[in-house]
């Protein structure tokens, strides 16, 4: 059977800003790093999910929104190594020189017609030199890495190479009794590693609710006045910690969160119910990284189905099914009654599209959570709909597979569609 805690460690990782810009500006600077002279041009071909994610997203340190700033900054900075991130330790000279590349127009961006919903094709050229990398299906997947038109070898990390397998993408023959069996069954030490995350969120959580990010959503549900409908139940308190970390995030917060399934927002929707949850119950770290293992094993297990990339949003189905999930475990429910909370769950959010990533993610995320905990209740009540309603089946990995038909077949023109109304707005003022 596939290594489940393996496809934890591989599908948890940190990230300093969104993971689809700064994928760009992580192949960009691999392409920067192999012609080592002043760069001339930068060149993007780009799939449309990459170019709809990136368009409206805050970029650490900077300041700026978008695609161009976090391309010049991958030229700048050269330090591909730290991958996803590579924009830690910014510098002002650093902005300022990916800034004068900017001013100096040297940068294009190209829609690429590509089957690969993440794919990013970066040419770096200088004047002597030509380099081209191109990654695709995860964010630091390099397939392709060429100088001066001849493909190279080496220098590419093995676990991000071509040939290396795609551990998650073997969730598909693995039951949720399996993934409950692992979280109930693995020794504590092997899965204390998920409490970094837990300390990267919630920090990134409480970044949110101070300061004035993004649509401040989770700050306004927090502090009460006579503007504020929400009251300061565990629901409220939860909903509101959760949205606050993509309101930081979506607006350029410099600080990290631990991604998952290549995504900080579904890394934020699916732990911070989880992490909140935990604190106002008073449970020990052992029942939170279980707890944080189960809603993360659904939510990478959801996204094979519905994909790395999608028109659906994955941080408000992916994520807030895994996040109901770790509740309701939380709460001591069963494996069945986490069953109906996947069910309910779905039911409510399978209709959330993905229109880039931008502030009003905050409000994605904050409807399912409250989805989650909504469905999470029910379960714990061994209330679950029936094979009756909509795309529910009888059994929950049938739903979960209807949400890759959703995809496939009814939603095939979606993407384009979205992407074609966020260009018909033309430049951001």
């Amino acid at each position: 059977m596939i290594n489940l805690l393996e496809v934890l460690r591989q599908e948890i990782v940190p990230a300093e800003g969104c993971t689809e810009p700064i994928a760009v500006a992580y192949a960009v600077s691999m392409a920067a790093e192999l012609v080592q002279e002043e760069v001339t041009a930068i060149e993007l071909h780009l799939s449309g999910n990459i170019i709809k994610n990136a368009m409206g997203v805050g970029i650490p340190g900077t300041g700026q929104t978008g695609l161009p700033i976090a391309a010049a900054l991958g030229a700048v900075v050269c330090r591909s190594h730290r991958k996803l991130e590579i924009l830690s330790g910014l510098t002002p000279e650093e902005l300022a020189k990916a800034e004068d590349i900017l001013a100096r127009k040297l940068i294009k961006v190209e829609l690429k017609d590509t089957p690969e919903k993440l794919y990013i094709e970066a040419t770096v050229r200088s004047r002597n030199h030509t380099a081209t990398i191109i990654v695709a299906k995860e964010h630091t997947r390099v397939i392709s890495s060429a100088k001066d038109g001849k493909r190279l070898e080496t220098g590419v990390d093995k676990a991000d190479c071509e040939d290396s397998p795609l551990l998650a993408d073997g969730l598909s023959s693995v039951s949720l009794e399996d993934m409950y069996a692992f979280v109930q069954n693995t020794p504590f030490e092997e899965l204390r590693f998920l409490l970094e995350g837990a300390s990267m969120n919630r920090a990134i959580s409480e970044e949110g609710l101070r300061g004035e990010y993004g649509l401040q959503v989770g700050r306004k549900m927090s502090q009460q006045s006579a503007h504020n409908l929400f009251g300061a139940d565990v629901a409220n308190r939860i909903i509101a910690a959760t949205a606050a970390a993509s309101d930081a995030r979506m607006d350029g917060s410099a600080m990290p969160v631990m991604t998952t399934a290549g995504s900080g927002n579904q890394g934020i929707a699916c732990t911070m119910p989880v992490i909140a949850l935990a604190e106002l119950l008073g449970k020990d770290e052992e029942t939170l990284a279980r707890a944080m293992a189960l809603s993360n094993l659904i939510t990478i297990h959801v996204k094979h189905y519905i994909g790395r990339l999608s028109p659906l949003c994955g941080s408000g189905i992916a994520g807030g099914v895994g996040a109901g999930s770790g509740i309701v475990y939380l709460m001591g429910g069963s494996l069945d009654q986490i069953k109906h909370s996947i069910q309910n769950t779905i039911a409510s959010t399978s209709g959330m599209i993905c229109d880039g990533a931008k502030p009003t993610c905050a409000l994605k995320i904050s409807t399912a959570t409250n989805a989650a905990i909504q469905s999470a209740t029910l379960a714990m009540n061994n209330i679950s709909p029936s094979l009756n309603d909509g795309v529910i089946f009888g059994q929950v990995e049938d739903t979960i597979r209807n949400m890759e038909t959703l995809v496939q077949e009814g939603l095939a023109a979606t993407d384009q569609a979205i992407l074609n109304i966020m260009l018909s707005k033309g430049p951001a003022s």
